[in-house]
């Protein structure tokens, strides 16, 4: 039977496998769709770990909530945009963040290690195994994060389809409409500006005295200090470094909905006020897929060519 490039694709879509390994498929089981996909099944079980060496950079951030009260968040990987888009991809990702919502693990190998809430007889790790031999790539879970409001709320927020995924939990006395609206807006504050830190106060003095070094040393390399003593240059960078500190720490960030340029402590102080509430960020998370993996660069017009030659 001729395998057809509209075939092709359509197990592609269906599987998320790559093209070339499609067409095998095809050509193998005689255009069997169904038989097709059981191939790749198989043939992808025993190549999962030939994968591992392979980058996963892309992906999905996703984030569930149990009310106001307790929410998730997964990141997991896979090496290419295409496959982040695949149906099958996008469920398992969201049946882990179901399942760190609900676990007890303190860590990514427990975690992997618990039974699969579908299917008590699999473990994560062994439905991840699965989707390896199913999409026709590597796949990850590279981290999870589960957070409990202890006297307070938690609210969410997912930025471009799943490429930042955010928590924020708050100590409040009220959880109303007003209150979760201004927490949500701390979120989207969260996602764009990726602050590091709640507040200065969490900055560690080993932080300070690292960025202080650099900031000296630079200042000792400007053409225009020299000569100056190092206590003046100290003086001189102590500015930079509060300038620097409210950029990595939320509350002293410019709240970017503001048009008198008022920060975030100010901006939650007004709403806190205006509902009668006591009202403080006690932590907040912030996933975006890819963030600190080297990703490969490569040209996928120049891959397919070289493909379907």
């Amino acid at each position: 039977m001729a395998i057809t490039a509209t075939m092709v694709k359509e197990l592609r879509e269906m599987t998320g496998a790559g093209m070339m390994d499609c067409k095998k498929a095809l050509g193998e089981t005689n255009g069997d769709m169904d038989a097709a996909v059981e191939y790749l099944r198989k043939n992808g079980q025993a190549k999962a770990e030939k994968k591992a060496g392979r980058i996963a950079a892309e992906g999905l951030c996703k984030v569930v909530s149990d009310g106001d009260r307790a929410a998730a968040v997964v990141e997991v990987n896979s090496e290419t945009d295409f496959v982040a888009k695949n149906e099958k991809f996008q469920n398992f990702v969201t049946e882990v963040a179901k399942q760190a919502l609900t676990t007890k693990a303190g860590d990514l190998d427990s975690f992997l290690a618990e039974p699969w809430m579908a299917d008590d007889s699999q473990t994560i790790n062994d439905v991840l195994v699965e989707m390896i031999a199913t999409i026709g790539e590597k796949l990850s879970v590279r981290r999870f994060e589960k957070v409990e409001a202890k006297n307070g709320c938690v609210v969410t927020y997912t930025h471009g389809g799943g490429r930042i995924g955010v928590i924020v939990e708050a100590e409040t006395d009220v959880v109303n409409d007003g209150i979760k609206e201004a927490l949500l807006n701390v979120a989207m504050q969260v996602a764009a500006l990726n602050p590091k830190y709640v507040s200065s106060a969490d900055v560690s003095e080993e932080y300070k005295a690292h960025e202080k070094e650099i900031l000296l040393a630079q200042a000792k390399n400007d053409p225009k200090n020299q000569g100056k003593p190092d206590e003046i240059l100290e003086k001189m960078i102590l500015g930079r470094l509060n300038k620097e500190l409210k950029e990595v720490c939320l509350l002293e960030q410019e709240y970017v909905k503001a048009e008198n340029k008022e920060n975030v402590a100010k901006y939650l102080e007004t709403v806190a006020k205006a509902n009668s509430a006591n009202l403080s960020i006690v932590r907040f998370v912030r996933f975006e897929t890819g963030e600190g993996i080297e990703k490969k660069e490569e040209n996928f017009a120049e891959e397919v060519a070289k493909q379907m030659k």
